[in-house]
């Protein structure tokens, strides 16, 4: 069993869920809606968690797809909270299916992944020196 774990404060509005992991090693914490909703087939939705995170320094917290929902039910989900934001998590989930999907309050919707990230400095440059790819992309090895 992995201990040591890092601290990430959380605050809950009335009738949030704490964030979860089900296993202890696991790199994503399941989010679950407070509220009934449904979305629609081939539609979206927008729902308020009453999740807000004090992501640490240094790092992103990325909402990212439930697998289960995105390959059974073609729902995904996918969003960047930068460090400084503390506001509540608010995930808009994506219907790529042909029937509505209706969620229950307790319901796992998404996932949070709290990762390191670097801040580079933009720079503008005339010429860009990459590798033997070069700008070839999309399909160009055959794929």
């Amino acid at each position: 069993m992995y201990t040591n774990y890092p601290v990430v404060n959380v605050r809950l509005d009335e009738g949030a869920y704490m964030p979860a992991r089900a296993h202890d090693t696991d790199a994503g914490a399941d989010i679950r809606t407070p509220t009934d909703f449904t979305v629609p087939a081939h539609g979206s939705a927008i729902v308020h968690t009453g999740v807000h995170v004090e992501t640490p320094h240094e790092c992103v917290t990325l909402i990212k797809s439930k697998s289960g929902l995105n390959v059974k039910y073609d729902i995904t989900s996918e969003g960047v909270i930068d460090e400084g934001y503390d506001g509540e998590i608010v995930v808009k989930m994506y219907n790529h299916g042909d029937r509505d999907m209706r969620f229950f309050a307790g319901d796992k919707i998404t996932q949070i992944l709290i990762m390191p990230v670097r801040y580079p400095l933009y720079v503008h440059v005339m010429e860009i020196k990459g590798g033997e790819r070069g700008s070839d992309g999309f399909g160009s090895t055959g794929a």
